[in-house]
């Protein structure tokens, strides 16, 4: 029983990827807002009420690649005995991988990703309530009240403002090696003055 719940729920992910993977595609190709969900489902072969069935939104199609990270703060503070110490140790290991979430990656793709998500009003609004989100289940993993809520309003701006930065210049056109050594840099930075101010997560 548990293997056959097992295999709906990997189908059930594939159908969430795929989807998302066909609508970002078409997206890409003619615009975030030529594109209409008729023509999205059509594409992936399912109905419109299947497809808001995945999806409840159409700017969802595009933060699904991105909604696995949305409680990422909160799950690596959950045990650690130095909450910055673990965070700054996760990021600069995301920068070491190049992975995407750091901005720190020049694929094609994710360029032309981030591109389609920070030159799209609608799926900027839709990320900035993500990042209240990411916030709200950091400040409860620290604890919860005013200070904590501070606290994660730091952090995850932080975290955002280096991965914007680093996005910004490779999209901009400077080797990713050339902005690797600066990321780096810039990160130690922040998180020593997030320690300095914040010497209770230290």
């Amino acid at each position: 029983m548990a293997e056959e719940i097992g295999l709906r729920e990997r189908k059930k992910q594939r159908m969430y990827q795929d989807v998302s993977d066909i609508a970002v595609g078409l997206f890409l190709e003619k615009g975030f807002d030529a594109v209409s969900v008729a023509e999205i489902a059509a594409a992936a072969g399912i109905s419109k009420p299947t497809l808001f069935r995945y999806f409840p939104a159409k700017e969802d199609l595009v933060l699904h690649r991105i909604a696995d990270h949305r409680e990422e703060a909160a799950r690596i503070v959950a045990d650690a005995d130095s909450p910055l110490g673990a965070l700054r140790r996760h990021f600069l290991d995301g920068l070491d991988r190049y992975d995407p979430v750091t901005g720190l990656n020049d694929d094609p793709r994710v360029l032309a990703y981030h591109s389609l998500l920070y030159g799209t009003p609608s799926l900027v609004a839709r990320v900035y309530e993500y990042l209240q989100r990411s916030e709200a289940a950091l400040a409860e993993a620290l604890g919860g009240g005013l200070d904590a809520r501070l606290a994660a309003g730091q952090i995850i701006a932080v975290r955002r403002v280096l991965a914007e930065e680093n996005w910004r210049r490779i999209a901009a056109g400077e080797p990713v090696a050339q902005v690797r050594a600066d990321a780096v840099a810039a990160a130690e930075r922040a998180f020593e003055r997030l320690a300095a101010g914040l010497p209770w997560l230290a």
